[in-house]
């Protein structure tokens, strides 16, 4: 191939887009929905709905339960993906299956916190039938969104060749930019309406996009299948990682772990922080963070191109750079007009982080194990999605949503610093 397939790549875009609309709206509310009622959760004048009074680093470690599983499922799912043979091709049976559960599961959300009665809120003694079904909910949720997450994202190294993979995992990732704005600043005048909005209008946006994947998208024929036992074992794959000459895949998933807990805390913490320190609504300091994803779809297609220039690695490292100097900007100061101009160099830079490191990774191994260092990919990623919510949710808890700024600057520092000993991961050409 000569050229980049556009149109292709931007279908293939619709199944991200469903992805990161899903994902922006589980993690702006439910946070919210559990927090509600705490004593220390201060914002009685702007949450009307009744919620269960958790704390947050209790909160840290429930939004963390999907990021648990995924750990365990999305890589084991990548393996298996790689040796699917079926008329419909590797990846696709997988989303086909995943999503409509997903689905389910996350429109049943918003019913189970409608049945707390708001003079009951924050009494969780008083509310454990309510918590339960919400436990139910996010575990469908989180349980179907890993089974149809790493074949739909394996899918792009699957059709696009080593030299356009930034480029191509630019455009995807500017449609999954699209999907964050619709579930956070759509989402966010939803939700002000009634709770169980965006994810009912969410729930059919991922129904629609992943259809559209499923019936364009054609895959090409499967690479030979390699049946060695080390591919059925995720420990085997890591200990091939840690035996690597030089380790670069090692520190370049430690890197990814690192900036991915940065960026999970900012994620899962930022309407808590917007509602009790900056004083906004609900669905204000869900639009608030939507300047940060507008922003990223800006940047995500120049980023994959800049890195088609500089390198992935240089890239990165500049987008680390910028990263930290937002959050410490949000740290120094407290109000609604410097956080904006954060939330833009974060959006700016977490574009030219996140669109090169899954083409780093898949461009480390051999074709015929995409599926599964796709799955490693995410076993870093959510990883840090385990760690940094239940690490930063301690830190708020005893020092203040402010200090959740400072904790993202040292782990954006650290991967950095991991990223320099990376040796591998540029374009094949």
């Amino acid at each position: 191939m000569k050229k980049l397939d556009y149109g292709r790549v931007f279908v293939l875009g619709f199944g991200f887009l469903g992805i990161s609309l899903l994902w922006a709206v589980y993690n702006a509310y439910v946070p919210l929905f559990l927090q509600a009622g705490s004593e220390k959760f201060d914002a009685t004048t702007t949450v009307t709905f009744g919620g269960f009074g958790l704390s947050a680093v209790v909160t840290g470690f429930i939004m963390s339960l999907d990021n648990i599983a995924a750990v365990f499922i999305q890589p084991w799912i990548g393996m298996k993906s790689d040796r699917t043979r079926t008329r419909w091709g590797r990846r696709m049976p997988y989303i086909m299956v995943g999503a409509p559960l997903s689905v389910a599961g996350f429109i049943a959300i918003p019913y189970m916190v409608k049945l707390v009665p708001v003079e009951l809120s924050g009494q969780l003694s008083q509310l454990k039938v309510p918590f339960a079904l919400l436990i139910l909910a996010l575990g469908l949720t989180l349980l179907a969104a890993a089974i149809y997450r790493t074949p739909a994202i394996a899918l792009m190294p699957d059709i696009v060749p080593s030299k356009f993979r930034s480029q191509a995992n630019g455009i995807i990732n500017l449609m999954g930019g699209i999907g964050v704005v619709i579930g956070l600043f759509a989402g966010g005048m939803l939700f002000d309406m009634d709770i169980a909005m965006p994810f009912i209008v969410g729930g059919a946006v991922v129904l629609i996009s992943s259809a559209i994947v499923v019936f364009a998208i054609k895959e090409p024929d499967a690479p030979p299948e390699d049946t060695s036992e080390k591919q059925n074992r995720l420990l085997d794959n890591l200990r091939e990682v840690w035996h690597d000459d030089d380790r670069s895949v090692l520190f370049l998933l430690l890197a990814i772990f690192a900036w991915f807990v940065a960026y999970n805390a900012l994620e899962t913490f930022f309407t808590s922080y917007a509602t009790t320190v900056l004083n906004v609504t609900a669905g204000r300091a869900s639009q608030l963070f939507t300047i940060a994803g507008g922003v990223f779809i800006l940047f995500a297609v120049p980023a994959g191109y800049l890195a088609g220039k500089f390198g992935r690695k240089r890239t990165i490292i500049a987008g680390l750079s910028g990263f930290v100097l937002a959050v410490l900007l949000i740290a120094f100061t407290h109000n609604v007009s410097s956080v904006t101009v954060a939330l833009v160099m974060v959006g700016a830079s977490w574009a030219l982080v996140n669109i090169n490191s899954l083409p780093m990774v898949v461009d480390s191994v051999s074709q015929n194990k995409l599926g599964t260092y796709t799955g490693l990919y995410y076993f870093a990623s959510m990883s840090a999605a385990i760690v940094g919510p239940i690490a930063i949710g301690q830190t708020v808890d005893i020092f203040g949503y402010r200090s959740m700024f400072w904790a993202a600057a040292l782990a954006l520092a650290l991967a950095a610093i991991l990223l320099s000993r990376v040796t591998k991961g540029e374009a094949i050409q």
